[in-house]
């Protein structure tokens, strides 16, 4: 949404936007549009809401609208070549979340934190068949926070990719924009986030289980077993040191708990109990005590 908002303000004409559907939402489940089709709205855009883009009634409405470019940003749909050469210009570009070619695919946030990278970034691209391996017209670099989430990162690389898009429309307005073909040796994959890569596997090092928390919070939010349930680890910090237990146990200390891994101590911060609400680990401890020596993990029970 930030790049709509800040396109809206620019010296370009929006002549349309295209968004996913309404979908049911919220605990009613109610029917209701999405962010950025609600700014389209209250713009007066004419506003696309196809289920799928590339029915030939699509392009035939998009063709009406007379775009020179096509700008996409976490649109979620394949897009094919009717769509995709059907501006003036003959090309869309896209504002992707990571620097290309590193982190090709639906996660490229979460998977940034997962490998350890100490930056990232907005490539503007051009779209092309194959996923986000189209040529890179600009570039913005930022560096990771040492303690940032996956939504935190999030939300600083949408107002990123909103000054990316903006300066590479200049460009290309200016007739001056540049194309750097991707070095597609170096390309690796960031494929959308399943519930398995959000379970703890007690016997990785600290260090890792700290950064998968990161890579999965707020959603889906890491977890262990606990009792026969899931319970989400929303925020933690690594403690170092020797570990005298079983990847997984419990070490209780007043109103904290360490949970020993296979180096190191996951200390955590922030617990949610299925059902309930994210709980600082002191305010957790209080209506869900975790003794010391409970065995966390699939299949583990209390070791006391």
């Amino acid at each position: 949404m930030p790049t709509l908002l800040r396109l809206l303000e620019g010296p370009h004409e929006v002549v349309g936007v295209v968004t996913q559907p309404d979908r049911r939402r919220g605990r009613g489940r109610q029917s209701s549009p999405s962010p950025v089709a609600q700014v389209a709205g209250d713009a007066g855009l004419p506003l696309f809401q196809p289920e799928k883009v590339g029915a030939p009634d699509v392009a035939e409405a998009l063709t009406d609208t007379r775009c020179d470019l096509g700008v996409v940003v976490a649109f979620g749909q394949f897009l094919p070549k009717r769509i995709r050469e059907l501006p003036r210009l003959g090309y869309l570009i896209n504002g992707h979340a990571s620097l290309l070619p590193r982190h090709r695919g639906a996660a490229p946030i979460a998977h940034a934190i997962l490998a350890g990278d100490r930056e990232t970034g907005i490539c503007v691209m051009r779209v092309e068949k194959e996923m986000d391996a189209g040529p890179v017209a600009h570039e913005r670099r930022t560096a990771i926070g040492d303690d940032e989430t996956c939504g935190e990162l999030t939300e600083r690389l949408a107002e990123l990719a909103a000054l990316a898009i903006a300066e590479a429309l200049e460009s290309i307005a200016d007739e001056c924009v540049g194309w750097r073909e991707q070095d597609h040796a170096r390309a690796t994959l960031a494929p959308k986030i399943e519930r398995a890569d959000a379970r703890l596997d007690w016997s990785e090092p600290a260090e890792a289980l700290v950064r998968r928390v990161r890579a999965m919070a707020p959603k889906p939010g890491a977890f262990t077993d606990e009792g026969g349930e899931p319970l989400r680890v929303l925020g933690a910090r690594v403690e170092a040191g020797a570990v005298d237990r079983a990847p997984g146990t419990v070490r209780r200390d007043g109103d904290e708990v360490a949970i020993a891994t296979g180096r190191g101590w996951l200390v955590p911060r922030l617990l949610q109990r299925s059902g309930g609400r994210a709980l600082a680990t002191a305010d957790f401890l209080r209506g869900r005590p975790l003794a010391d020596g409970l065995r966390l993990g699939r299949g583990a029970g209390c070791a006391a």
